[in-house]
């Protein structure tokens, strides 16, 4: 039973989320301010590929609004396009559209075609979020009809009539058509994106978002490749939620990382390699043998010593209120020699260091703003405490400046925040928590032109 339960417990932790997002309702009605002419490679915008699709031509298959094969629908015009958010359900699409419709050269009618669709986001079986409608009512009412023939007053044609010219099938078929732009787009959320050229980091969404007041709230699951295979990460000793702001928020979005998240992280660097460092120290064999007389008899020539880091246990990012540090655990080997090296001391060296976090594009740019604690221990135990304090203060200078600057060059390309195509990220606003970060920000759709 012990072993069956150990099988068990790890295939159960590890599907628990680190990080997510609320969609707000402002993000959800956001739109971009300034649009630009579609282009081929933009795509079609939502309202006009309904107003195509519905001045399509009928053949072969039957137009959504089609009486007879006499009438024709002459001009679209989209008045209302809007999605809301409908609590502990899923979201509703409204779309009001003024139809010309001409059922003989003398007879030209205006019809209102009204359209209320339900929809909520599905997991697939490939494990990607998909936009689905469950319920689609479109209603067809005669606004107006002239006619050559004298008709001053507006006809309205009787509920039967304007049934017969709505082909509901037809109706929501087009509605499902919009769908297949922000499906395509919403693939994107879980592709992988790189950090170092042999590091990936990818999102994957652990179930249907939930729908509350405060938005639509996603739930994700990180996982780290390194050089193409997925890594094993330290389980989370706390379950992570998403984080509800107490009221609403005037952002589009709001994304949160657990500490855990981070602590993944730099433990997928850590496996990667990228955060050993080769740090040139300034002084030489020469120099060194003047305070540590051994020295003169293990060169015979004066080369400049190295310290050669390495990490020998996995780091920890520890989260308090507005301070977020990560914690190193190093083994120099302290030598000299460039192609040949050669080691002639080994000393342990324990990082904590404050990150600073920043947001770009869709990227979180993590660096090591300052170093808080540097604590320096030997690794073997035949040296004395009066070499080590030695070695303290000649070699404590070095690490403080060289590792941060070292790190930050690996950190510098940024980490990719969950995002989909075509989407940044503006007016972003981190708060760091204990346990979690928070970046509230609003979407900027980009304009494609080719």
């Amino acid at each position: 039973l012990s072993i069956l339960l150990s099988l068990l417990v790890p295939a159960h932790t590890t599907r628990s989320p680190d990080c997510g997002g609320i969609l707000t309702p402002s993000g959800l009605r956001y739109r971009k301010s300034r649009p630009t002419p579609p282009t081929p490679a933009a795509g079609r915008g939502r309202k006009s590929v309904l107003r195509q699709d519905l001045m399509a031509p009928p053949a072969p298959e039957p137009s959504p609004i089609s009486p007879s094969s006499k009438n024709q629908i002459t001009s679209v015009k989209v008045d209302k396009f809007s999605l809301t958010l409908i609590p502990d359900t899923g979201m509703r699409l409204s779309i009001e559209v003024d139809l010309g419709i001409t059922s003989a050269p003398s007879t030209t009618k205006e019809m209102r075609l009204s359209i209320l669709a339900d929809l909520h986001v599905e997991m697939n079986p490939e494990g990607n979020l998909e936009l689905v409608t469950f319920d689609c009512k479109p209603t067809l009412e005669e606004v107006q009809s002239t006619e050559e023939m004298d008709r001053s007053a507006p006809h309205k044609s009787s509920g039967s009539d304007v049934d017969k010219q709505i082909n509901v099938e037809k109706i929501c078929l087009e509605v499902s058509k919009l769908l297949l732009f922000p499906n395509e787009r919403l693939m994107s959320l879980a592709a992988p994106f790189p950090i170092t050229p042999s590091c990936q980091v990818q999102y994957q969404p652990l179930a249907s978002p939930m729908y509350s007041e405060q938005g639509i709230i996603i739930s994700l699951q990180t996982t780290f490749q390194v050089a193409g295979t997925v890594i094993p990460l330290p389980v989370s000793p706390v379950p992570f939620s998403m984080p509800e702001p107490a009221s609403s928020s005037p952002s589009h979005l709001i994304l949160a990382f657990s500490e855990h998240f981070y602590t993944s992280l730099f433990s997928a660097l850590e496996e990667s390699g990228a955060l050993n460092v080769s740090l040139l120290s300034s002084l030489t064999t020469a120099t060194l043998a003047e305070r540590i007389t051994q020295m003169g008899s293990l060169f015979q020539e004066d080369l400049p010593v190295v310290l050669q880091a390495v990490t020998r246990s996995s780091p920890h990012v520890v989260l308090e209120e507005d301070k977020a540090i990560v914690k190193l655990f190093l083994t120099a080997q302290i030598g000299a020699g460039a192609s040949l090296f050669q080691s002639f001391l080994s000393v342990n060296v324990d990082v904590t260091a404050r990150l600073h976090l920043s947001v770009a594009d869709t990227r979180m740019i993590i660096s090591v703003a300052a170093i808080e604690d540097i604590e320096l221990s030997l690794a073997t135990s035949d040296v004395g405490p009066v070499l080590a304090a030695l070695l303290e203060e000649l070699f404590l200078p070095t690490i403080r400046e060289e590792v941060p600057a070292q790190i930050n060059v690996v950190l510098r390309q940024g980490v990719f925040l969950p995002h989909i195509a075509s989407f940044t990220y503006t007016d972003v606003n981190i708060t760091i928590h204990k346990d979690y970060v928070l970046i509230p920000c609003n979407l900027q759709l980009e304009a494609r032109t080719g």
